[in-house]
């Protein structure tokens, strides 16, 4: 077995289990490990730590498998992680016809991300499943036939697709790549139905696996208290807020989204559900901009939702996104008329929520406003968090009230 040996006092971080050992930490490599490859991880004085996935070309050079020294990893080992993942799921997500199924460290399969959706296709209302997969690191690319085969088995789904069109497979090594890996070709219009509410899903071509599971419990909170209100959604993508306002009642919705073809998805999506088309208004517009011409326009709301796309993708981003991120909710605060709600989020990994709720302080003090935080906010249960890997909460947000 190929065998990583840390630095001294590097094993820190594995004894409280946490997944990522950064190739600093690294004292030596005794073997000739090929990329994805398992490893044995060991610290300084030989002690046997975990077995790990090894990358050559990721500063996170090794992410791990197992803490359990009994353990082998293999077909069994990959079939258990995702039968444990799925039983999870079952106790604690309903209702919905999109679940994540896997997600990454949280599941102990680090860089694997899967969805489900069930749900019909859009032309003839044929039920159809469907799996997509992101295989982001070597480690679960290299085990990508296991995988997929372990998840036909525990699913019963016939029809798997592959999603890895992400960035972050560059640091990997791997190219980019998206293709059927088992069954069928998704439908290019598969619905699903989430509280209620209808939505069209691109597995093909859409952001990330063609839908933004992560923010289903908030759509259900906006849902709760959008009845009469005047709703503003800035950044609205296919309109996952919009619709779920207008199923609770809202009395008009105004959308905004610098991409036409989103906005074209939400106006079906509107059609699907047979709300009133004169209760919603779609703009193809800049959200910055619109934001400052609504209010010099002396438009007000009742609640505003600001679910922008990731500000800072990295650390060296942090400062610009902060500035983009008051700008937005100095904006917001503005605009909510007085007993107004605004959920607010982001999707920044590098900036976490004691910045977040520190940038939105600063918009609310610039505006002259002493919000209320009624709730902080997360991505749904079925994108679990370990107590060891805080990276893992990438999606916050904030719940508040203007006086």
């Amino acid at each position: 077995m190929n065998t990583v040996t840390l630095k001294p006092g590097k094993e820190k971080l594995l004894l409280r289990r946490h997944p990522w050992i950064y190739a600093n930490a690294i004292e030596r490599i005794d073997g000739r490990p090929a990329s994805g490859a398992t490893v044995v991880v060991r610290a300084a004085d030989g002690q046997f730590l975990a077995r790990a996935a090894y990358s050559p070309h990721s500063a996170i050079r090794l992410r791990m498998w197992s803490f359990d020294e009994s353990e082998p990893i293999d077909h069994a080992f990959f079939k258990r992680r995702i039968q444990n993942a799925l039983a999870y799921r079952r106790a604690f997500v309903s209702g919905t016809g999109a679940v994540r199924l896997i997600f990454g460290e949280a599941d102990g399969l680090p860089g694997l991300i899967v969805d489900h959706y069930s749900g019909w296709t859009g032309d003839g209302g044929t039920p159809h499943e469907q799996l997509v997969c992101q295989f982001m690191a070597a480690g679960v690319d290299a085990w990508k036939p296991a995988i997929v085969q372990a998840l036909l088995g525990a699913t019963g789904c016939a029809n798997v697709y592959e999603r890895s069109d992400v960035s972050i497979r560059a640091k990997e090594g791997l190219e980019q790549t998206t293709g059927v890996l088992a069954g069928q070709a998704p439908p290019q219009a598969l619905m699903i139905e989430e509280n209620g509410v209808r939505y069209r899903v691109d597995v093909q071509h859409g952001h990330k696996t063609g839908f933004y599971i992560d923010q289903r419990d908030n759509r259900l909170l906006v849902q709760q208290h959008a009845a009469g209100r005047d709703v503003l959604n800035c950044f609205c993508y296919t309109g996952g807020f919009s619709l779920a306002a207008l199923r609770g009642g809202a009395a008009q919705v105004v959308s905004i989204d610098s991409s036409g073809e989103a906005l074209q998805v939400a106006r079906a999506n509107l059609a699907a559900n047979d709300f009133d088309p004169a209760r919603a208004q779609w703009h193809d517009a800049d959200a910055f901009k619109t934001l400052r011409q609504l209010y010099d326009a002396g438009e007000r709301f009742d609640l505003i939702v600001l679910d922008p796309p990731k500000f800072a993708p990295s650390r060296e981003h942090v400062d610009r996104a902060a500035r983009a991120y008051k700008d937005i909710n100095l904006s917001g605060f503005k605009l909510l008329r007085p007993g107004g709600l605004l959920a607010t989020y982001s999707c920044s990994g590098a900036i976490d929520m004691g910045l977040f709720q520190k940038i939105v302080a600063s918009a609310a003090a610039d505006a002259g406003v002493d919000a209320r935080i009624l709730r902080r906010l997360s991505a749904g249960v079925d994108h679990p968090m370990l107590t060891s890997f805080p990276e893992g909460e990438y999606l916050k947000g904030l719940w508040l009230q203007k006086p």
